[in-house]
């Protein structure tokens, strides 16, 4: 499965939101309760956060064929595969739990189960072996996301990549010392180099402990 599928579906969403600025009413609803840690701009800020989740959605496609190209490179697909995979299939068949969102609001969540897979596999590949088996961080953009999701719905969403993680872990699938062999690890960090979209590099301010983080949209 490649990511023709996806990108089509994001180019047939981007088309439906030209048309009925779906997303942008959804947003304009939501911006005065948006967590008070997502730093807004002073104006335009419809726009300037649905050019934020557009970036984000793209950045999916994106980011799964650079990580099989690299994988497949470096020797690491099998424990790379099973995440991807899932990654895919959130677009392919998405959850019921997202059912009756649609448009680029159906793409945001499943853009966000996506990266947060990812994310979450990471925490725990960290935490095991001292490296990520992904090498990309999008935990900034994740929480804003989180944020313009909104609770209770996104939190039922971690749950979902939660349940998928721990079985994935149960069954031994990535949680495995081979992934972490010094030269292949070593090929992954140098190949990283080629792929510019590995960056996490959107645009809307988080602060944190107090402190301003900024992802710059190129």
């Amino acid at each position: 499965m490649d990511t023709v599928n996806i990108r089509q579906a994001i180019t047939a969403a981007k088309t439906h939101e030209k048309a009925t600025g779906q997303l942008a009413s959804l947003l304009k609803a939501r911006a005065h309760n948006i967590h008070h840690a997502v730093q807004l701009p002073p104006e335009n800020i419809v726009p300037a956060l649905l050019n934020f989740i557009i970036h984000y959605i793209d950045q999916v496609p994106e980011f799964i064929d650079a990580v099989d190209a690299i994988a497949n490179e470096c020797d690491i697909a099998d424990y790379t595969e099973p995440v991807i995979t899932i990654a895919k299939e959130f677009f392919v068949q998405p959850p019921s739990l997202i059912d009756g969102h649609n448009g680029l609001n159906g793409l945001m969540d499943e853009s966000y189960l996506a990266h947060r897979l990812i994310e979450e596999v990471n925490d725990r590949f960290m935490s095991s072996y001292n490296t990520p088996l992904v090498p990309m961080d999008m935990t900034r953009s994740n929480l804003i996301i989180h944020h313009l999701i909104g609770e209770p719905f996104a939190n039922r969403l971690d749950q979902a990549v939660q349940l998928i993680i721990d079985n994935l872990q149960s069954r031994d699938l990535v949680f495995v010392p081979e992934a972490c062999r010094e030269d292949r690890s070593q090929r992954w960090a140098s190949d990283l180099q080629r792929w510019p979209c590995l960056v996490d590099n959107l645009s809307v301010n988080l602060l944190l402990n107090g402190q301003t983080l900024r992802v710059m949209i190129h």
